[in-house]
């Protein structure tokens, strides 16, 4: 073992004495910086994942519009869009803010009708997310999320006036509510979607916008919708098959605010609790200072042995750099066991009555989370930098003692 590795070695064996003890309060620090800073990128990371999954399984992967508002050939077109490779599903789709009423009880989610015979293939997610009832847009049926339901104290079957909002802005014709059974109630785990959102069939959407045809988009299903080079191959060839009439938007583009809200977010968060491992990197210097104080004599009787001054000072490195190493590898470790028992945590929580993760308020059923090894290696590779840098001082301060003075003291 080289001589400044032994050193650094023998130096950090616990020993019952206040520089021991220093010792692991700073690789505790240590510990605790890293393991905040990997469970809070790991949380960020699952909610983009979360939200980018729930988009995919409620909203359509590609929009399709006309620049003057109407799609006024949506069949025509939706044969010419599914004849792209690549497309699953196409359906003419309009979609308006209504004001839905039960028992006194008001709600204004946004209506969404789509053809009933391509429902199950424009959303075969949603399809399997009923909690009750049956996924079925034929009549005057509707499909509405949990959250919804409970707010309006809905069940299947029972009966919901829809009204347009189409009398706010027509002077010359009254449109009367439209009367709607409920046939499912769906669970998409998302209180955005579970509350806003309701669904029906393309002929009853047009009905409350005074409609006899036409569509105001098209709503297009497609095989890999995360597959950036084959989804944007597929997103390519519809605007080529389309033209530039009509505009195509992809589920990235219509949620590009949440995307890169999301995105900042988790990189505030992050250099923000760097400074949580920076003060226990402090810490760690700190610790060397005071060893180096205390081992004043052994230094100058090393140095007076002949060690060189480039040996002692890579001693004092190599502490600060295995303190820091041992807090990365641990703080590693509890990160990992706090995000696996983390729901259990926030449950055990609830049943004190602390409300940590409220889905009134994140719309989430629990905290997702999804750890990148890439991001726990650039944690452990800062922290590993910072603290070598940080020992250099220390570790200077030692090499630099002549060694008379130092026998001296």
């Amino acid at each position: 073992m080289p001589f400044p590795l032994f050193l650094a070695v023998k130096y950090l064996k616990p020993k019952r004495s206040v520089t021991s003890v220093v010792t692991v309060i700073s690789v505790l620090g240590v510990i605790l910086g890293v393991a905040i800073v990997i469970i809070v990128r790991a949380v960020m990371t699952g909610f983009g994942d979360m939200w980018r999954e729930k988009i995919l399984a409620f909203k359509p992967h590609i929009t399709v519009s006309a620049y003057d508002g109407i799609i006024q050939d949506d069949e025509a077109l939706a044969v010419q869009a599914a004849e792209v490779d690549g497309v699953v599903a196409v359906s003419p789709s309009v979609e308006i803010r209504v004001l839905v009423e039960r028992d006194r009880m008001v709600q204004a989610p946004v209506v969404v009708g789509i053809d009933p015979d391509r429902a199950a293939a424009l959303h075969p997610e949603l399809s399997s997310r009923i909690e009750s009832g049956t996924f079925d847009l034929e009549g005057d049926n509707i499909i509405l999320g949990t959250d919804l339901a409970s707010q309006l104290n809905i069940r299947v079957g029972d009966t919901l006036l829809v009204y347009s909002p189409m009398n706010l802005v027509s002077r010359d014709e009254v449109y009367f509510p439209e009367e709607l059974i409920v046939a499912g109630i769906f669970n998409m785990g998302q209180g955005h979607f579970d509350t806003g959102f309701v669904i029906t069939s393309l002929g009853v959407a047009r009905d409350l916008m005074g409609l006899t045809r036409g569509a105001y988009s098209l709503q297009v299903k497609t095989e890999n919708p995360d597959d950036p080079r084959r989804f944007g191959e597929v997103v390519t060839a519809l605007r080529r098959k389309l033209g530039p009439s009509y505009l195509v938007r992809t589920w990235h583009e219509v949620d590009r605010d949440l995307f890169s809200a999301l995105a900042v977010e988790k990189n505030m968060m992050v250099i923000l609790l760097m400074f949580i491992t920076i003060v226990a990197i402090f810490c760690v210097t700190n610790t060397l200072i005071v060893i180096t104080v205390r081992k004043t004599h052994e230094i100058g009787l090393l140095k007076a042995l002949g060690f060189s001054s480039r040996q002692i000072m890579w001693a004092f490195v190599l502490l600060g750099w295995l303190q820091c190493l041992a807090g990365a590898v641990l703080g590693t470790g509890l990160a990992y066991a706090v995000l696996h028992n983390l729901q259990r945590m926030v449950d055990l929580l609830a049943r004190f009555g602390l409300q940590v993760f409220p889905k009134s308020i994140y719309g989430l059923d629990e905290i997702p989370w999804r750890v990148l090894p890439s991001e726990v290696l650039q944690v452990c590779i800062s922290v590993i930098i910072f603290c070598t840098l940080a020992s250099i001082i220390p570790a200077w301060r030692a090499a630099r003692m002549d060694p008379v003075d130092a026998l001296r003291e």
